[in-house]
């Protein structure tokens, strides 16, 4: 008996925005580059978890770091904050993330804060996977 012939589906979630413009999406909004290709339920959970995590981190007293080449921890630090995007942005303008050393929550906030944008990092590579059709 022949094997049926089998004909690929169109994603009907694809979006037709170049991946690159997907990952700048979803760098600075989390969560927003899989809203653009239309995985709403995975926009709603990255955007809240990530959020959370960073609002946790700055609840905790954690510092939101400064770039210092000459310390390279903290310019480390940094970056990874930084890959959260917007909320990283809102709270250096609101004036958020002084870091307050002597609360015993201190390094779990800074734990939260860098975790966040690190966890971002890996949102913004899973949309471009899913841009490019490595994923499904």
């Amino acid at each position: 008996m022949p094997s049926p012939s089998v004909t690929p589906v169109p994603d009907r979630r694809a979006s037709s925005a170049s991946p690159l413009m997907l990952c700048a999406a979803a760098w600075f909004v989390p969560g927003a580059g899989h809203l653009l290709q239309g995985r709403t339920e995975k926009a709603v959970v990255f955007f809240v978890v990530l959020v959370g995590l960073f609002t946790i981190g700055l609840g905790f007293g954690g510092r939101l770091f400064p770039f210092r080449a000459a310390e390279p921890l903290v310019f480390l630090a940094a970056a990874a904050e930084w890959v959260l995007g917007l909320p990283r942005l809102v709270a250096a303008l609101g004036g958020f993330g002084a870091g307050d050393v002597v609360r015993v929550t201190y390094e779990y906030g800074n734990t939260f804060l860098i975790a966040a944008g690190l966890l971002n990092a890996l949102v913004v590579l899973d949309v471009y996977d899913l841009a490019i059709g490595r994923r499904s």
